[in-house]
């Protein structure tokens, strides 16, 4: 190859490698424009905000609560069982039906009861007979002995055989007895007021002795059941009161802490809390209720726990200054609710005065210095 051809190639090459490096350094240019660009719009331009995007810090009562839910359940309620087996005769009550203390609700068959009671009555009787002679028989002896008619082991013998009829006389009236409970305990009653809320036999089964009847219940005294944490049981005592919301009832009911299980569950290691429940007539055994118990109030700044964003040096929160977003840094006190607001809230120790306006979690993070509208107020925000 000439040396011109060789000059003209290399020509070409140094021309393509220039092109190359100039189009990479103009798209480099190019690409800083647009961050410069987004960056300006995204400090200048205005977000408008809806109506619920702002909340207003304020200096409410503050509650710490603990959430609660179970089922509820009759403080008394008692299941009539069967004590004898046999045939259930009659069974006088259904589910619903209102009962009084001592009713009689069931009868089982008395007829094998019966007989045996009778045969115990006479088997009692016979042994009355029989310690009767016995000890006329040991009267006479003494007598006797003391005129040296008989000898002194003959004495010994009416002595032993008088105590020996007394012995058999005594074990028959026991056994009377025991058949006397036999034939009562085929008459089941009531021994509390309430309401028949399950039955579970059918007039004309054989029974077993324990079988299940019918359960009452006494909807006077409810109470429910909850499961707490052992770290929430340690702020929990006697009479912390409360509230609860039960299902097909519009109204709240007031509960206090009746009784605190000492004993965990076992697997889960929650500890049982027992609450007493204010009387309402539509109160059920097993409905499914849910609340909170009230451990402590007082006055702080309070915002919605949501609010309140992590950040890298602590907490902060979005605030509206003006026109722009600014962020910050806040102290959290204790965690709690307000009353007529479900949302969890929080206390701000510092960092947020009453009246000033945060962002919900509805709006993402912003960088600080963003313009916003505020829709609330309908009126632009101003750029500086």
């Amino acid at each position: 190859m000439k040396r011109w051809q060789r000059w003209l190639l290399g020509g070409v090459a140094l021309l393509a490698l220039a092109g190359g490096i100039t189009r990479a350094i103009l798209a480099r240019q190019a690409e800083r424009a647009q961050i410069t660009q987004t960056g300006q719009a995204s400090s200048q331009g205005t977000l408008r905000l809806g109506n619920g995007d702002l909340v207003e810090a304020k200096r409410l009562m503050l509650s710490r609560t603990i959430d609660i839910s179970g089922s509820l359940r009759a403080v008394d309620s008692v299941v009539i069982k069967a004590r004898v087996s046999g045939e259930l005769q009659s069974l006088s009550v259904r589910e619903g039906d209102k009962v009084s203390r001592g009713q009689l609700i069931a009868r089982i068959d008395t007829d094998e009861y019966g007989n045996r009671l009778e045969q115990a009555r006479q088997q009692a009787a016979s042994a009355q007979a029989q310690w009767q002679i016995a000890k006329q028989t040991l009267e006479n002896n003494q007598a006797l002995v003391a005129q040296g008619f008989i000898s002194k082991n003959a004495l010994d013998t009416a002595v032993s055989n008088e105590a020996a009829a007394k012995a058999t006389l005594q074990a028959a009236q026991a056994a009377a007895k025991v058949a006397a409970k036999a034939v009562s305990d085929t008459q089941l009653s009531s021994p509390i007021n309430g309401l028949v809320s399950q039955q579970f036999a059918q007039a004309g089964e054989r029974l077993a002795p324990d079988a299940r009847i019918v359960e009452i219940v006494d909807l006077s005294r409810v109470e429910l059941e909850a499961a707490l944490k052992p770290e929430d049981v340690a702020q929990v005592r006697v009479g912390t009161p409360g509230w609860l919301s039960v299902d097909g009832l519009p109204d709240k009911l007031a509960v206090r802490v009746a009784r605190i299980n000492p004993s965990a569950t076992a697997g889960t290691r929650a500890v049982m809390v027992y609450l007493s429940v204010a009387p309402h007539p539509a109160l059920r055994q097993g409905l499914f209720a849910q609340g909170q118990l009230d451990l402590s109030r007082a006055e702080a700044v309070v915002l919605p726990r949501a609010a309140v964003r992590a950040g890298a040096t602590g907490p902060f929160v979005q605030a509206l200054r003006g026109a722009r977003i600014e962020h910050l840094p806040v102290t959290l006190g204790v965690g709690g609710r307000i009353e007529g607001d479900a949302a969890p809230m929080v206390a701000i120790a510092t960092g947020v005065q009453p009246g000033e306006r945060v962002l919900r979690d509805t709006i993402g993070l912003l960088r600080p210095g963003t313009v916003v509208e505020d829709a609330s107020t309908a009126t632009p925000a101003t750029k500086p």
